[in-house]
């Protein structure tokens, strides 16, 4: 691992906002580091409100897009409510329908299937809507690039309106209306939502119409919340407002669905971490090994009992999708080493038969092993689709970019995207995109980083600073959870491998002259043991550690020297 200590922002602002705001200067310099340096900035960080939501008008669109809505509503259309398969894709379309359906019948949803259409708007979507009726088509978390899709539901008279937060090409769908922060000639003040965020600020632009306020929008914040961490967007100015009530509506009064899945979880209160790990995984699985539509369904659900059945149906599939990415992932890796693979700039592997819903899965545990962006490739019909994701500071959309003469069609993030080619581009696309990685990333991202926010003496660790500390949440992209380093450090002599397969170190750490002790646990850093017999350096998470009923503030160790 690569320790990497934050440059220290300027120490006079340090110095003024700790004695404003009567914190250690250690949590002064956090605050910093994350653009707060003024007490107003601070009372806005630490105290969320829904007040400071921005005004959904300042969304280019907005105005075209709720008129639309109003017309269809008026003259009794029928609405086709349109989203990807993914946790953002099914959270976005429940909340979209759920809040329509209240004031409006004529509301219907639509999922594509994964492995029959792909991701995104599809012929055989618009088909479905020309079928049956719908003059109007509402798409989440898609559509950005749906240029041909949207032209060809216009000669079947159905008209379009696109929230997206995908990156734009150089056109645009002609469409009704495109609610997209990243659009270049929008100047909406925050950029980051997530697609379900979009289409929160156009329920919100809908509801002011009917003088509804920011409070009667707060039960849809479990959804927003939800897709927000399962998307890894950013967990600052807005997002992190939402993310903030949102996990107050999940461990509160969450809907049905959501209930449901923490009722089979025996969590009591969870946090944004939990959501990630526990709630997404689990809506993700219906798109995964099923269809999205049984997402949809679960987080739509009126009754508790029906909402129960789904979620041990999700539960189920789940469970198969666990055990079918750690398969393919040990059959991804044997192919990286038979092939003489394990010193690229690039990881690329293919079998026609891996399940397609795993593949984005098995290409970041690929990255556990070879850190390096990587691609797994399956057959999807006649073509290639593959899962791409990347490393810490390397832009793979932006490599993809450079291939793009072997590739069908792609779209995505800077970290994750996905692909489509034909079979006999394969190799040329393999060549090239190890050509264009090794010639454009910084060496030093093949090493895994860790970024420490702060060096801090465990003496400074008390249990004030704890709870400042927590307030500083919900954590994630752009506002992580601070990584500290406490220099020469010792263990009590009872350091020990635990674990059933002794993976994990469990240490007591000694500080101060009358030699009191932190408790420490290190996952999978076990084979260290070795490395505490003597003074070390640890760098560190702080969290509570809660046993035989008592709670204490515990470092959790993400490496040691």
């Amino acid at each position: 691992m690569r320790w990497t200590l934050k440059s220290k922002p300027n120490i006079e602002v340090i110095h003024k906002l700790s004695l404003d705001l009567g914190i250690d200067k250690v949590l002064s310099e956090l605050l910093v580091q994350r653009g707060v340096t003024t007490f107003d900035e601070a009372k806005c960080f630490f105290r969320p409100s829904l007040d400071n939501l921005h005004n959904p008008y300042l969304m280019k669109d907005m105005d075209l897009a709720v008129a639309r809505i109003k017309k269809a509503i008026e003259n009794n259309e029928n609405i086709l409510v349109y989203g990807d398969y993914d946790v953002d894709g099914t959270t976005a379309v429940s909340l979209m329908s759920s809040y329509l359906k209240e004031e409006y019948e004529n509301v219907a949803t639509y999922i594509p299937d994964r492995y029959k259409e792909g991701y995104g708007v599809s012929f055989q979507g618009i088909d479905f809507a020309h079928d049956n009726g719908f003059s109007l088509i509402i798409a989440l978390d898609c559509g950005i690039k749906a240029i041909d899709k949207v032209a060809y539901a216009s000669t079947k008279e159905i008209d379009f309106i696109i929230c997206d937060h995908h990156k734009p090409g150089k056109e645009i769908p002609k469409a009704t209306a495109i609610l997209n922060p990243k659009r270049e000639d929008c100047k909406y003040p925050y950029k980051e939502l997530c697609g379900c965020g979009v289409g929160f600020k156009l329920i919100q632009a809908l509801g002011k119409e009917n003088n509804k306020t920011i409070e009667d929008f707060t039960p849809y914040l479990d959804l927003v919340a939800t897709a927000i961490a399962a998307d890894i967007v950013p967990i600052t100015g807005e997002n992190r407002i939402l993310t903030y009530f949102g996990l107050e509506v999940i461990n509160t009064s969450p809907r049905n669905g959501i209930k449901a899945i923490i009722h089979q979880t025996n969590k009591k209160e969870l946090t944004i971490t939990d959501v990630v790990f526990t709630i997404a995984p689990r809506i993700n699985a219906a798109g995964r090994m099923k269809h999205g539509n049984f997402a949809v369904d679960l987080l739509t659900q009126f009754d508790f009992d029906s909402a129960i059945e789904v979620a041990s149906t999700i539960e189920k599939f789940n469970a198969d999708r666990k055990e079918l990415d750690a398969k393919i992932t040990q059959e991804a890796l044997l192919q990286i080493e038979e092939n003489n693979e394990q010193d690229e700039f690039t990881s690329v592997v293919y079998n026609e038969t891996w399940h397609k819903g795993v593949i984005g899965i098995v290409a970041s545990r690929l990255i556990e092993t070879y850190y390096r962006p990587t691609l797994v490739f399956t057959k999807s019909g006649d073509k290639l689709a593959a899962s791409a994701r990347s490393v810490k500071g390397f832009d793979v959309y932006n490599a993809l970019e450079e291939c793009s003469e072997f590739i069908e069609q792609f779209g995505g993030h800077k970290y994750a995207a996905g692909l489509t080619l034909l079979p006999e581009q394969y190799e040329n696309f393999k060549n090239k995109f190890e050509e264009v990685v090794s010639r454009t990333i910084q060496k030093e991202l093949l090493t895994p980083e860790i970024s420490i926010d702060a060096e801090l003496e465990l003496s400074e660790i008390t249990t004030k600073f704890y709870r400042i500390l927590k307030q500083m949440g919900p954590f994630g992209p752009q506002n992580m959870k601070p990584v500290f380093l406490s220099p020469s450090v010792r263990d009590n002599g009872y350091g020990k491998q635990v674990g059933a397969d002794k993976s994990h170190l469990k240490l007591n750490i000694i500080y101060g002259a009358d030699k009191k002790t932190y408790g420490a646990i290190g996952f999978g850093l076990g084979n260290k043991i070795e490395k505490v017999k003597n003074n070390f350096d640890i760098v560190y998470n702080l969290d509570e550690n809660t046993w035989n009923g008592n709670t204490s503030i515990q470092l959790v160790l993400k490496d040691l020297k």
